[in-house]
């Protein structure tokens, strides 16, 4: 969001400064530094002092500096029918995003363990986003399903797919990134099928 140095005068030329800043800092996280305000001026050439307007806190150039995911859906144009190749679908395509920008998920991580909740709100990690594509994947299922019913759902499936259990199933348990992939896939699947067996089991 713009603060209000941004809003006024030369909106293009502090917009292409903010944006160089954003960068700089998104080069070094994906090399492994979580950069400070100064560290991302220095990177892109700005004074310390100009990078301040833009972002006054660390906390605030990280912020930012998360690789936006605009997708709306993670489903193809022509998506298939059935809740579970759908749900396939959408992992595999969460999951390579998540692999693709491991450092800064990782980086989200650690600011998502804030002890301040007012801190963590704001935070991409905690916005929900792939909730609201799992729930999409299971659209078929919204006959046989509450909207709660479905939501509770889409939030196991989610704690079994994301960077928390990436870097459980890498750091700790030492698979492969393919194998910590591969393990996440056929959790989602799990927990889909399991539901899909007890709504079988109610009509019983």
């Amino acid at each position: 969001m713009s603060i209000p140095y941004e809003s006024a005068g030369r909106t293009h030329q502090k917009q292409r400064t903010r944006q160089a800043l954003v960068n700089a800092a998104r080069d070094m996280v994906a090399q492994g530094v979580t950069p400070t305000v100064e560290d991302a001026a220095a990177k892109a050439s700005i004074s310390r002092t100009t990078a301040y307007r833009y972002f006054p806190s660390r906390r605030a150039l990280l912020l930012a500096a998360h690789p936006e995911i605009e997708a709306r859906s993670l489903l193809p144009e022509i998506a298939p029918a059935d809740a579970e190749s759908r749900l396939d679908l959408v992992i595999q395509n969460f999951l390579r995003l998540i692999v693709d920008t491991e450092t800064q998920q990782r980086t989200m991580l650690r600011l998502s363990l804030d002890p301040d909740p007012g801190l963590r709100g704001s935070l991409p990690l905690r916005q929900g986003r792939a909730i609201g594509w799992i729930t999409e994947a299971l659209a078929p299922l919204s006959t046989r399903m509450s909207d709660s019913e479905l939501r509770h759902l889409a939030i196991a499936i989610r704690s079994a797919a994301g960077i928390e259990p990436l870097v459980w199933l890498t750091d700790i348990a030492g698979l492969s990134r393919a194998e910590a992939v591969q393990v996440m896939r056929q959790s989602a699947r799990a927990l889909l099928r399991a539901a899909l067996a007890d709504l079988g089991a109610g009509h019983n």
